[in-house]
Parts: structure tokens; sequence; C-alpha cells
């Protein structure tokens, strides 16, 4: 069994969801949310790209329903005792399944909490699960009870973040020397992810972002390839990943000679991340973390030029995406507490003389300032 945390890990999980689960009268939770099953679990599958479902009940039991291509997946990455399997056939109905199976349990009329904010669970799906259920049982929509729960982390799960951490600036320090003029993008892509497979690290949630050139000014990955300029700049995006656990990292590294765009651009985004370390504390909100970043960028005259979110929660995180609730933007009241992960990104990129100065950092909260999770400077880089 490829289990990653203890059993007692698990519990205490499992205990504070079902504590959240008897504040809101819910007779049992229907998780869809990969994320959720292996945070109380260990199952681990991109098979959420189908339907299936996790069923915790109020009494701590708990009774997965998956596809017959995830049976042994379940079985071998989990702790999950009961697991069942719906039937793939011509005009197969897994909701319908689902309700078998549920009232199998004895659930018929019971009150659920349903995961509807969740990749795992499409709008056919969930369609599908609100007419099969429409007179079975009430459901409530319970998207929001897991995610505050696993945005605190746990001292195990703080071990996992501190090794990606260390993952991350080895990608950064190896990619470094081969950024020079001629270098083929898809030999420093290669490199990064490359050290951190080596080091026991996983595949990302998404994909590593790079672009040189005027594609510096990307914030998504794209197909295609280039080689650098001898004058040219390149924005990279990653995160190692161990045992799923994400800590993203942002660069943008100049070659050649950085113009005194790219020089004001830096001490902005350098200005603006210190201010957010500064607004990361125990009892601030996301809100005042955005706050403090769009308040150094536009007194710089640069508002046109930034986002409209600074930056994120990260953990454990599958496809498509490694962001995570809760998010910095304005007015975002949502409470930063101590032993959060959390990423700041200082996106500036001026698309009127093409010139992007993007760096970012990850961090765990404490109950004073926030622990970097980088040993490496926000400083200017560049490859001469």
């Amino acid at each position: 069994m490829a289990l990653h945390f203890s059993q007692e890990e698990f519990d205490r999980r499992k205990a504070a969801t079902m504590a959240k689960m008897s504040d809101q009268k819910l007779d049992a939770m229907l998780l869809f949310a990969q994320e959720s099953m292996y945070w109380l679990s260990g199952y681990d599958t991109f098979g959420y790209c189908f339907f299936q479902c996790l069923v915790l009940q109020k009494n701590g039991e708990m009774t997965l329903l998956t596809r017959s291509a995830d049976l042994r997946q379940a079985q071998l990455t989990s702790n999950i005792e009961d697991i069942r399997t719906w039937v793939d056939r011509g005009n197969a109905s897994p909701a319908i399944q689902l309700r078998e199976m549920l009232d199998d349990l004895g659930l018929l009329g019971a009150t659920f909490g349903i995961e509807y904010d969740t990749h795992g669970l499409t709008a056919a799906n969930g369609r599908a699960l609100d007419e099969a259920l429409r007179t079975f049982a009430d459901c409530k929509d319970a998207s929001n009870l897991i995610p505050p729960l696993r945005a605190i982390k746990s001292v195990d799960e703080l071990a996992y973040v501190r090794i990606a951490g260390e993952l991350s600036d080895l990608a950064l320090t190896e990619a470094l020397p081969l950024i020079t003029a001629g270098a083929d993008e898809g030999k420093i892509l290669a490199t990064m992810q490359g050290v951190i497979f080596e080091g026991g690290g996983d595949y990302p949630a998404n994909e590593f972002i790079m672009g040189s050139g005027p594609d510096a000014l990307l914030c998504r990955y794209k197909a295609g390839r280039r080689k650098l300029d001898s004058q040219d700049q390149i924005t990279l995006e990653w995160a190692a990943a161990y045992r799923h656990y994400h800590v993203p990292m942002m660069r943008t590294v100049i070659v050649g000679q950085p113009t005194t765009r790219h020089e004001k651009l830096f001490e902005t985004a350098k200005e603006a991340l210190n201010a957010v370390e500064e607004a990361m504390r125990q009892g601030n909100t996301f809100g005042d973390v955005f706050d403090a970043h769009a308040g150094v960028v536009d007194a710089a005259g640069e508002q046109a030029h930034r986002l409209n979110a600074c930056g994120y929660s990260v953990g454990a995180r599958f496809s498509p995406s490694w962001m995570e609730w809760p998010m910095f933007y304005r007015n975002n009241d949502a409470v930063i507490s101590p032993n959060m992960t959390l990423f700041t990104h200082m996106i500036l990129m001026d698309s009127d003389n093409n010139i992007a100065m993007c760096p970012g950092h990850s961090y765990i909260t404490t109950e004073s300032a926030p622990e970097p999770l980088s040993k490496l400077p926000i400083e200017m880089l560049v490859k001469k």
C-alpha cells in the first residue's frame, strides 16, 4: 500500500471533516474532488476524468465508487476498504449506479453534502447526479467544506512541502547555466523537470510555463519552442511537486543587456513582493495581501501592466491546475492562518514595449513573518 501518511494523520483529517459535517447536519458527503479523496484516504489517480465518488458517512465509513480501471489503483494507494465499481456499458449511467449504492448503504432519505465545485464532476455528470438523487435524498452544495481544512497544513504535510521547495530551487539552479544566446527552450524545460524527477518529485498539476521574446509576457503554457536570441528575455513559472505537494516559483531572466524598462519593472516588483511578505501575517485577509501588491504597483504608475490577482494557496493538487483556494484578489475576506502554503507572483507585463518582469515566491505562513520556501534571493537575473 503506497500511503504517504500515517493512519493517525488520516484519522485526524477524517475527524475534522466529520465535525464540519455535523455542524452542517449532513449524513454523508459525496466527494468528487480528487484532492479531497487523496487528503482523506491517500487515493491517488487521474481517473477523476471519469465519474467516481467517495462517500463519507457521518459514522466515518468510506465507500468508493469508481471504474474497473481504478479498482487496483484504489486498493494499492488508499486505505479505503469498501471499493465498488460502476459498469461501463451502452447508455451506462454511473449516477444511477451511485444511487443504487447509496440505497444499499441505507442512505435513502439522507441529507448529502456534494462537492460540485471541482474538476472531478463535470456539468453533465452533475446534472445526471441531481436528477438521480432528486427524490432520493436532500442534497446541499458542500464544495466549501473540505478546502479550508486542506488549506492548513499539518507537520507531516509541511515536511513534504519543504522538500518540494528544495526541488524548486534546484530546478532553477540547474537551468540558469543553460540560459544563454542560442539555448533551446526545450533543453531548459527538460532540465528543470528532470532534476525534480531525479529528486523523487512528481509531475506537477499543470505544465511548467516558459516563454521567451514576446512570449515572456504569457502566464500560461503553450505548444512550441524557440531558441534564445543574443538579446532576449525568458519567463519561467514552475513548481516542484513532492507527494503532490506543490511549491511554485517564478522568474524572468534577461539574456544580454537589461533595458531600463526591465530595471524599473524589477524594482517595482521587488518592492511589491516585500510589501506582500509584510502583509502575509496571521489575521490579515487575502484581500489585504492583494492591496499591498496593488498599492506599490499602482503608486509606481504600473497599474495597466499588473493582473487582478497576485497569487494563491497551494498544496496537494491534481490536474489541470496547481492553483488552490483561496486566491489573492481585492476584497477577498479569507483570513490568513499559520501553516498555510502560499504562492505570490508579482507579474508585470508591459505589452506596449514587449517587456516582462515576473518574480514569484512561495511561503509557509507562521504566527509572525512568513517562512520563504526558497533559499534563492530575489534579484535581477541577467545572463550575458
